[in-house]
């Protein structure tokens, strides 16, 4: 889940990545990526008060990773270690 601001330009541009993976393990079904205005949802109200987007890595509805900041090449080591 990319969880994020409105206005963060990081966090909108990390989207491509999304696509490019998700197209890579399509035929899985095992990869979904949703994503998330912080602004908006109260329980991600304690992910406001950083600058930069956080990524949450959930397995079976638990948190299982999380990753600060929009570092491509670490979110697609993180999602390929997890897929």
């Amino acid at each position: 889940i990319d969880v994020y601001q409105a206005w963060c330009g990081p966090c909108k541009a990390v989207l491509n990545l999304f696509r490019k993976l998700k197209n890579e393990f399509s035929e899985d079904n095992v990869l979904h990526f949703a994503v998330a205005e912080a602004d908006s949802i109260p329980a991600l109200q304690p992910l406001r008060k950083t600058c930069e987007p956080v990524f949450l890595f959930c397995v079976n509805g638990k948190i299982i990773s999380i990753v600060k900041g929009a570092n491509a090449p670490l979110l697609s080591k993180k999602i390929t270690e997890l897929v």
